[in-house]
């Protein structure tokens, strides 16, 4: 049986967002870890807050999980009160060893994906994520890299089919995997472009950095101009010490 890979969805809980139309049966065999947060001004201290609204905040947080529930996600729910969203969120994905972060958009029923795949680095997390929420359905996946200039087409086919194989030995058909290369310097744009005719993006954080990527960073532009869902696959913990240790 497929691993189920570990999502967090973070929800202002108490600012009534929700988790919109088709991202339940988005997350069919994910576990999700239901981030309930409300950012608490810095002159009022948390404790109060919580004393104030956590009934309230609870409520809401247990119809969400009902609702990923139902559609067939495992759940684990969390509801934080907090001065820092973004140092939360962190915290909470590292905790729960999250391979992604999903910014939840409304969406059709999904039957074509793109993964925008950067480089080497952490591809055995995009290879989990897809195989084990898309495999089961034999969704259509689209690996897809904006080549740099000093890469051939011979490269980049190299990486995409390296990864096509190894997601073929985790359980998704070769035949629903294809490949695409894109050339030019505006990567975001470039991968709205491509998803126009898509129903969900998987792409990585743009450096290793345990940052989500989520308040006016690179995944979020995307996802407001895509309007659908976005997941973001967080680099490992060796990844981002690898990475400061070069600089």
């Amino acid at each position: 049986m497929q691993e189920r890979p570990t999502i967090l969805i973070p929800i202002r809980v108490l600012e009534r967002e929700s988790i919109p139309e088709g991202v339940p049966a988005l997350l069919t065999n994910a576990h999700v870890v239901l981030l309930g947060y409300h950012v608490v001004p810095d002159q009022t201290a948390t404790g109060q807050a919580q004393a104030q609204f956590t009934d309230q905040a609870t409520r809401r947080l247990d119809d969400l999980t009902a609702i990923l529930a139902h559609a067939g996600a495992t759940v684990d729910s969390q509801l934080v009160f907090t001065h820092d969203a973004q140092t939360t969120i962190d915290r909470v994905t590292t905790e729960h060893d999250c391979l992604a972060v999903l910014i939840p958009n409304a969406t059709r029923p999904i039957e074509h994906v793109l993964v925008a795949v950067r480089g080497v680095v952490g591809i055995d997390r995009f290879v989990r994520l897809v195989s084990g929420l898309f495999g089961p359905k034999d969704i259509n996946v689209t690996l897809f890299h904006v080549a740099e200039a000093d890469e051939t087409d011979a490269d980049v086919e190299t990486l995409l089919n390296g990864i096509k194989a190894r997601l073929s030995e985790q359980g998704v058909s070769e035949a629903v995997v294809d490949i695409e290369i894109s050339r030019g310097d505006a990567h975001q744009e470039l991968i709205v472009d491509a998803a126009d005719n898509y129903d969900a993006i998987i792409m990585g954080e743009s450096d290793p950095s345990v940052t989500t990527f989520l308040f006016g960073m690179t995944a979020d532009q995307v996802a407001k101009q895509f309007l659908g869902p976005v997941f973001v696959v967080q680099h490992e913990q060796t990844d981002v010490r690898e990475a400061a240790e070069a600089k």
